[in-house]
C-alpha cells in the first residue's frame, strides 16, 4: 500500500494487461530459470483467532488519519463508520465507501480502514471473501503491516491488491535493505519485480501477478469469491488462492494443512532474504482507497471515463465498492 508515483512504473505495465490482457508478452518477459520450490512444513496448526459473525469488528480498530497512499478518501470512525462497517444478518461482514452522498469532483469521499487489534509474529491466515471491491477509481487492499512508524523496516505483506477495473491480483513484499526474492522462485503467479526493499521514492516492492481473471474485482465476485490464505513463517512468506468451488476441505473443516495445498500462488522463499528479521509482528488491515498513488495515474489505462478526480462526484460508480467477508481465521 505504501507506494509512490514513480515506483510503480513497473506494476502499471503488468497491471494494465489485466484489462487487456496480453499473455504471449507476459510470459516472454517472466520466464524463470531453475527452480526455488517451497514444501510448506506439515504441520498441526491450531485455531488462535477468528473474527466472524455479529463479533467480527471487536477485533479491529478503525484507522482515522490521512490516507499515506494520498487516496481521494476521509478514513472514518464513530456513527460515520456504522454505516459502512457493519453485520448482515447472515453474519456477512461488510466494509464499504460511502455511495450515497454528494461529493465534488476531486473531493474526498468517506470510506474505512481497519486494522486488527492484534499482531502475530508468526502464523498462517485464511480469509474467506465473499466479494472485493472494485470499479473506477477504487483501490481496495488486504494486507499486513508490521510497525508503520518504522515502515518499511518491520515489512508489509500485501495479500490482496489492485485498482480500477483489473481482474488479476498482486501479491507484494515490502521490506527495508536486504531482501530479494529469488528469480528462480517457483510459484503459479508471474513474477513482477524481485527487490523487496522500498522507500518513498522506490516502493514497487517484489510482486507477484496472479494469471487467472478471477482473482481480483468482478469475476472474482461472480463466482461468490474464495479463500486467500498466508502463512508467515521463517523458511518463507506463501500465499495461496482458492475459488469458491476449490476451497480445500481441510479449511472448512478449520484444520488447515498447507503441505497439501501443492504450489503456492505467490512465494517468498528465505533463499535471499531472513524473512524474521524483515517482517516483525503484523497486523492484518482491510481497506477501500480512491484514485490515490495507483489507482489515479493507472485510471486512464484501465478504461475508465473522464478523470480519477471527476469519478470522485459520481456516488453510483461507487455501488460495488464493497467487501463481503465471511471470516479471518489465524493459525499457529
Amino acid at each position: 500500500m505504501f507506494r509512490s508515483l514513480a515506483a510503480l512504473v513497473l506494476a502499471l505495465a503488468a497491471t494494465s494487461s489485466a484489462f487487456v490482457p496480453n499473455h504471449s508478452a507476459h510470459h516472454r518477459r517472466h520466464n524463470k530459470v531453475g527452480s526455488v520450490s517451497y514444501v510448506p512444513r506439515s504441520t498441526s496448526y491450531k485455531l488462535v483467532d477468528r473474527f466472524e459473525g455479529k463479533s467480527f469488528f471487536d477485533g479491529w480498530d478503525f484507522f482515522t488519519d490521512p490516507d499515506p497512499t494520498n487516496g481521494l478518501v476521509n478514513y472514518v470512525s464513530g456513527d460515520a463508520a456504522a454505516k459502512l462497517a457493519y453485520v448482515q444478518d447472515d453474519g456477512t461482514a461488510v466494509i464499504a465507501v460511502d455511495d450515497t452522498s454528494d461529493v465534488a469532483a476531486g473531493g474526498k469521499r468517506n470510506s474505512i480502514r481497519i486494522s486488527s487489534k492484534k499482531a502475530w509474529e508468526r502464523g498462517l491466515f485464511i480469509a474467506d471473501i465473499y466479494s472485493m471491491p472494485h470499479g473506477c477509481g477504487v483501490w481496495p487492499a488486504y494486507w499486513s503491516l508490521g510497525n508503520a512508524k518504522t515502515w518499511p523496516n518491520a515489512g508489509e505483506i500485501d495479500i490482496i491488491e489492485g485498482v480500477n477495473n483489473n481482474l488479476q491480483n498482486q501479491v507484494t513484499l515490502h521490506s527495508g535493505a536486504g531482501c530479494v526474492l529469488d528469480k528462480a522462485t517457483d510459484a503459479l503467479s508471474n513474477l513482477l519485480g524481485t527487490s523487496c526493499e522500498s522507500s518513498n521514492g522506490n516502493n514497487a516492492g517484489c510482486a507477484w501477478q496472479q494469471k487467472e481473471n478471477t482473482t481480483f474485482g468482478h469475476l472474482f465476485n461472480m463466482q461468490a469469491g474464495g479463500v486467500y490464505a498466508h502463512s508467515l513463517e521463517s523458511d518463507a512468506i506463501s500465499v495461496w488462492y482458492f475459488p469458491r468451488e476449490s476451497i480445500p476441505a481441510d479449511i472448512t473443516a478449520q484444520k488447515p494443512d498447507p503441505s497439501t495445498w501443492g504450489t503456492p500462488t505467490a512465494l517468498f522463499p528465505n533463499t535471499q532474504c531472513d524473512i524474521m528479521s524483515h517482517f516483525l509482528a503484523q497486523n492484518l488491515i482491510f481497506d477501500i482507497t480512491l484514485c490515490g498513488d495507483w489507482a489515479g495515474p493507472a485510471y486512464e489505462s484501465s478504461g475508465c471515463p473522464g478523470t480519477c478526480a471527476s469519478a470522485i462526484a459520481d456516488k453510483t460508480n461507487f455501488n460495488v465498492a464493497q467487501w463481503k467477508i465471511a471470516s479471518v481465521s489465524v493459525y499457529q
